[in-house]
């Protein structure tokens, strides 16, 4: 897939109904502060929202890519001395879950303009970065990021798994 703010989005387009917002089944969305604990927080957030959809099922799978997630994002939230990057708005890390009948979406917004990577080769395989986007791939059924425009700064990555069909009320698929 490529990278760039153009084509990243193509994968939510794929063999998919277009994602209409106003059809959302259910959305939520909360600030994580800026050091590594947040990630416990997001995981908890994840499980009583998932379990509030009837979607516990999923949670495995949804919070360890949760976890990457945002893990990478508090990467680029912090400097190397571990303090805030100085941004135009409160919250530098934000965790959104959006579900519509067929999938689920996790996104999460950071102040980095850069794109992440996941490719690795042979070579950098024993590297200590990059290994959770090759998670979230291996999780997820497709994932992308895109920048961020207006106010504000940055990108979202997020991860997309589709859902089971609901049984019709005659029973039907």
């Amino acid at each position: 897939m490529g990278m760039n703010g153009s084509t990243v989005l193509e994968p939510l387009r794929q063999g998919l109904p277009p994602i209409d917002p106003a059809g959302a089944a259910g959305s939520a969305s909360c600030a994580l502060p800026p050091h590594y604990e947040a990630v416990r927080g997001a995981r908890q957030f994840t499980r009583t929202t998932l379990k509030q959809w009837e979607l516990s099922e999923r949670f495995d799978d949804v919070a360890l890519v949760v976890s990457e997630l945002v893990t990478n994002a508090l990467r680029h939230a912090l400097l190397d001395d571990g303090t805030v990057r100085q941004e135009p708005y409160d919250a530098p890390v934000r965790l959104h879950l959006m579900r519509w009948t067929s999938r689920l979406v996790c996104a999460v917004r950071d102040p980095s303009h850069t794109g992440p990577a996941a490719r690795q080769t042979e070579e950098d395989g024993a590297a200590e970065s990059g290994r959770g986007l090759l998670l979230v791939e291996s999780f997820s059924d497709t994932w992308g990021w895109h920048p961020l425009a207006g106010t504000l700064h940055g990108k979202v990555v997020w991860a997309l798994f589709q859902l089971p069909c609901a049984a019709e009320p005659d029973g039907r698929t």
